[in-house]
């Protein structure tokens, strides 16, 4: 199973990899292995992962339009 690492996977799904930080603290999406190193954490995206970050990235993020409207109640 070939891995990717953060800025490799963001740069395939379009996005920029301060953006998929963003999304991985806030737990929106989740990477397949994560490496504790030096005591950092070290995030390994699989094939499987990059094309779940692909369709997160069509559902929700709205570049240069601003973020997405809130759902009225």
């Amino acid at each position: 199973m070939k891995t990717f690492s953060t800025k490799q996977a963001a740069k395939q799904a379009g996005i920029h990899w301060v953006t998929l930080l963003r999304w991985l603290a806030a737990g929106r999406v989740r990477a397949s292995q994560i490496i504790q190193f030096d005591g950092e954490k070290h995030w390994r995206w699989a094939d499987v992962d990059v094309r779940r970050l692909k369709e997160y990235k069509l559902a929700n993020y709205r570049k240069g339009r601003g973020r997405k409207p809130k759902r009225k109640r």
